[in-house]
């Protein structure tokens, strides 16, 4: 195993829910950014949230208002809950990590997508309709 490991996929029909955890293992945290992205077959890989170290979150526009990222208290495990899952969710969901510029006060930015470092191997999503 990686230091990144995803769980918690599953399939589930259209508008049930999961959530995916991804422990961090060897990572304080304290200025790195992680992310959640997603591939479904034939598609490119695409960021659906990320969460700074000052846990300042953002969302791709496909699942604003469905998905919630966030992690617990020790910083060592990074969650997304997704809601209202539709079929077109089905991908197979990867966390990463990285660090981007340095955006003051002891903050980080997230790094672009094509700059995340470390990533884990995945968790399978399924969304049936």
């Amino acid at each position: 195993q990686g230091p990144l490991v995803e769980s918690g996929g599953d399939s589930v029909q259209s508008g049930g829910s999961l959530r995916l955890s991804c422990l961090a293992e060897g990572f304080r945290l304290t200025a790195d950014c992680l992310a959640w992205f997603r591939q479904a077959p034939g598609k490119e890989r695409e960021e659906v949230a990320s969460l700074n170290n000052a846990n300042i979150a953002t969302y791709a526009d496909s699942v604003k208002g469905r998905f919630t990222v966030s992690r617990d208290g020790a910083k060592t495990t990074l969650y997304l809950q997704m809601n209202d899952l539709q079929p077109e969710d089905t991908a197979t969901y990867y966390c990463a990590a990285g660090r981007g510029p340095y955006a003051g006060n002891g903050d980080w930015h997230c790094p672009q997508p094509d700059r995340f470092t470390t990533w884990g191997r995945g968790t399978r999503v399924t969304v049936s309709s």
